[in-house]
Parts: structure tokens; sequence; C-alpha cells
């Protein structure tokens, strides 16, 4: 366990009360069910232990009809996963991705992240102005590959939907992708990591992962938060960029002792990610 010295006070405290807040998240054996299997001790080792996928089911008819998951889930096929191939963006992905940051900025929890961004004037006070720089900071396409002429990424394709890279995963740190990919038979799920993953089944948490996406391509390692709403992630990574705090944030939130990476790129988020310790 760190230091409590080494946590990161005035952040542990906002992200704690957002958690709190946020009361559209999901409960396990309520709203989805999860089989974490066999667990993976290496990221060398990429031997199956998992049998069987890792949800065993998600209640769709309740948790998509929640207004921020439904407009969180319309974004999820508006990308070309492969990097270094050009995204092209259509006026009605762009309508889109103005109703996901209408649906959370109607939240308590996101409210709360732009009033704490206010008071430490990391934000602008009017909420057209605010959303507009969530816009810019989350969907503006940057070129993710040094020296790549194609704007072929973003911090919410990243982060969110996941990219591929020659054999390799990236980014795909939501449990709702994950869930929606599986369920369309695209991730095979190899196992967790006991370290990262949280030992309590009975409330949203963390979970550390091994997975193969899209024709064997290969996620050695990735984190996500389990049943957390869309709005307290897109909360918890905003306010932690806008903060312009180090790329590794150490806090506690609620009971999870976690590292929190956040990295720029270019002028919007190269990746977000929970770390559970």
């Amino acid at each position: 366990m760190a230091n409590q010295t080494d946590l990161d006070e005035e952040l542990t405290g906002i992200f704690t009360k957002l958690w709190e807040l946020d009361d559209n998240k999901c409960a396990p054996g309520i709203d989805f069910e999860i089989d974490k299997q066999g667990y993976v001790t290496s990221t060398r080792n990429t031997r199956d232990r998992a049998r069987y996928n890792l949800f065993s089911w998600l209640d769709e008819n309740k948790v998509f009809s929640r207004k921020t998951y439904k407009t969180f889930r319309a974004l999820l096929d508006n990308y070309e996963s492969q990097t270094g191939v050009q995204e092209q963006v259509t006026k009605q992905e762009e309508q889109e991705n103005r109703d996901f940051i209408d649906a959370i900025m109607e939240t308590d929890v996101m409210k709360t992240a732009h009033q704490f961004l206010i008071q430490n004037d990391k934000a602008p006070e009017r909420e057209l102005d605010f959303k507009k720089l969530l816009y810019k900071t989350w969907f503006t396409l940057y070129r993710r590959t040094r020296g790549d002429r194609d704007f072929d990424s973003s911090g919410f394709e990243h982060v969110f939907v996941g990219e591929t890279r020659d054999k390799s995963v990236i980014g795909m740190h939501n449990w709702l992708q994950i869930y929606l990919q599986e369920k369309h038979g695209n991730i095979d799920y190899k196992g967790y990591f006991r370290r990262g993953t949280s030992e309590d089944e009975s409330q949203a948490g963390l979970i550390t992962l091994q997975f193969n996406w899209k024709d064997g391509k290969t996620k050695p390692i990735g984190s996500s938060f389990i049943g957390t709403s869309p709005e307290f992630e897109m909360a918890m990574y905003s306010v932690a960029f806008l903060m312009e705090r180090s790329s590794r944030i150490p806090l506690r939130v609620s009971d999870h002792e976690i590292d929190l990476h956040i990295h720029r790129l270019g002028r919007g988020i190269g990746t977000a990610y929970p770390q559970a310790k």
C-alpha cells in the first residue's frame, strides 16, 4: 500500500465525491455478472486461462436504456480501429458526439466535475463553453504515430473504443466496449491479473486482464474500471487532464487505491486508464 503522503489528496477528494455521486453505475449480480476464471502471471505468457467469456451476462435492456449509456454506445462504431488509417467523421457522428456530451452534462457527476474545474480556473464557467472544451479534448482528431500524415486517432477512440497497431491492441480501457466486443465474438478473454483486480465482486471496481481482439491481435495487459458509468469515467479523466497533473497520479477512490495514468498527445488526451495497486 502506498504511503498516505504519496496520494494526491485534492484529486482523491474530488474523485471520491464523484464516485459517491455516481448513482448510475452498474451493480454486479443486478446489472451484469463476470466470471474471472483463471489468473495470468505474466504479460509474456499468453496461455489461455479462461475457458468462457469474461461477461456471463449484462441486462442490455436496462443498462442501455439509460441516456448516458445509450448515447455512449452510439459512438463505439464510429471509428476505424487500425492506426495509420485516416478517420472520416460524418455530420451524424459529430452530432452523436454532441449528444453524448449533452447527456453526461445533465448528470450530477459532470456538473460537480465542472464546478471543481471552475474553482481551480481550469474550465470556462459557461456550460456551453465547457462542452466545447470537452469536445476538443476528446474528439479532435490527431496523428497517433509520429511521421504519419493521417489524422487517425482521438482521445475518445483510444481510451474507450480501442485501436490496433500491427499485431497489438492499444487503448480500450472501457468495460462496456469490452462486453460488446466479446458479445460480438471479437474478443477472446485470456484471464485476469490478481494484482490490479478488485477482490470484492459485489460492487463496481477494477479489473486488469489479457485478451485478443480482431483476428488475434493481442492485449498482453490492460486495465479498466468495471461497473462505472460513462459520465464517471469522462469526469475523472477530464478533470485529471485539465488539472495538468503528472502522467501518473496516486489516488484512493472509495476503497480502491490506484495510479491514474493520463498522457497528453498534442492538445488532447493520448491515453487515460486506472491501474489498481
